[in-house]
């Protein structure tokens, strides 16, 4: 189970302003379990996690092996919730850097669609040249521009390579089980399909195939993972704040009613920064609404204490922190002796990174709070393909029970639509005229 310590939060909160609340995170948590507040029709991410393979895991493990030994590299289009999971998963268990001296067997995964920035295209194009590669596309609708035009250009790239055949038995598609474009497209083109359950909105979909898909082809068995959600479902139905998931959320609320408006969500491990543009999205589409809303930054630390550090330290008071901590990986690095010493560091001989990392955290912890900064603090224990479950599963159901406890619809996003109605009018769309 997760820990959750909100030990450095008193200050602006007290004890008796947690309990004051307990009745609020309960009837938020009974509102999400019995289906019964807004939004409540996308609420299927709740029986995602299955403790036996279905049908559709075993065709998403078939479908991995079959693009891991015939691809160098697999191109993964899609926007928001349909890239950010699946991208997140991979590099925390993986690294940011996992893509480095593969190939077929453990192809590379790249992922399109997600801008309109024609130097990001270009650079894809490099590295697919001379490659083996293979396409899923992510979209419920099958219509949204990004990875709308991704879809175009790689289907023509494909097309190009292995005629119009070969580049079907590449092309998988991860869409509505009955209809939209990409359905339709996928129908006519005799492409291999997965389903987005439509109950299931695209933030909290990363347990169906739109995150399983690209993990089995990384090489992380699904079923690992889904087996930590299954544990996760069980374990955080508790009912009082001896569950996790209930310090967190009545945390953050109680510290956004004392004007704590922006949460700072970080971690000390490069490979979680991902993790935090999913999380980013998850409450900041999910919470930001009716004028409400703890506005969600991610911050990677080390290296942002060296850009962010100084803000965070005695800049205003409007903030609060959420530490997310891991065991050490197994394979440690000891610091060596140097008999001159020039950079100082003779100090820290036989002392291990884990060490100092330890010590880096404890200290910027002990200095932000120091400054006025309240701090969640979160262990996770140790980093595997079911933790990663776990995770996801955990800030899904904080989420849904912290949006409920804001007072908003945590699972519709009518403000994204403002900004696309005046692209489309800008770029003549039909429909959409001025």
């Amino acid at each position: 189970m997760i820990k959750v310590d909100i030990s450095n939060v008193w200050g602006p909160l007290s004890l008796p302003d947690l309990l004051a609340v307990e009745k609020e995170v309960f009837d938020a948590h009974m509102t999400l379990s019995d289906r019964c507040g807004e939004g409540s029709d996308f609420l299927g991410w709740l029986d995602l996690p299955i403790e036996e393979p279905t049908e559709e895991i075993c065709r998403i493990r078939s479908a991995a092996k079959r693009i891991r030994e015939s691809s160098d590299v697999f191109v993964v289009i899609g926007i928001g919730g349909s890239y950010l999971g699946p991208r997140a998963a991979i590099e925390l268990l993986q690294g940011a850097n996992h893509n480095i001296g593969k190939g077929k067997g453990n192809p590379q995964i790249y992922f399109a669609g997600n801008t309109l920035s024609t130097r990001h295209w270009n650079e894809l194009q490099r590295l697919l040249e001379g490659k083996d590669f293979s396409i899923a596309i992510i979209s419920k609708s099958g219509t949204t521009t990004e990875p709308a035009i991704a879809t175009r250009a790689l289907r023509w790239l494909l097309e190009r390579k292995y005629g119009t055949e070969g580049a079907k038995a590449r092309t998988y598609a991860i869409t509505d089980p009955v209809k939209g474009a990409l359905r339709q497209m996928a129908a006519e083109e005799g492409w291999e399909t997965f389903v987005i359950p439509p109950n299931v909105g695209g933030r909290y979909s990363v347990l169906t195939a739109v995150g399983l898909l690209p993990l089995a082809v990384a090489g992380i068995d699904p079923m690992e993972v889904m087996l930590g959600a299954v544990a996760a479902k069980k374990e955080y139905d508790l009912r009082s704040f001896e569950n996790p998931v209930w310090l967190y959320v009545a945390a953050r609320n109680l510290l956004y009613r004392k004007g704590k408006c922006i949460e700072i969500f970080e971690s000390f491990e490069p490979g979680f920064k991902m993790m935090g543009g999913w999380w980013q999205q998850l409450f900041g589409e999910s919470e930001g609404k009716d004028g409400k809303g703890i506005f969600p930054v991610s911050a990677e630390f080390t290296p942002d204490l060296h850009s962010l550090g100084q803000m965070i330290q005695q800049g205003e008071r409007n903030i609060f922190e959420t530490m997310v901590r891991f065991d050490p990986p197994e394979q440690t690095l000891t610091i060596g002796s140097d008999y001159k010493n020039l950079d100082g560091l003779n100090y820290l001989s036989g002392k291990t990174l884990d060490f100092v990392d330890e010590k880096a955290y404890l200290g910027t912890l002990a200095a932000h709070v120091d400054g006025g900064v309240p701090v969640i603090t979160m262990d996770m224990g140790r980093l595997d393909n079911a933790k990663l479950g776990e995770m996801f599963y955990f800030f899904e159901l904080a989420c849904g029970i912290s949006a409920y406890m804001l007072g908003v619809n945590p699972f519709n996003q009518p403000g994204v639509e403002f900004y696309k109605r005046n692209m489309f009018q800008l770029l003549g769309k039909p429909g959409y005229e001025v």
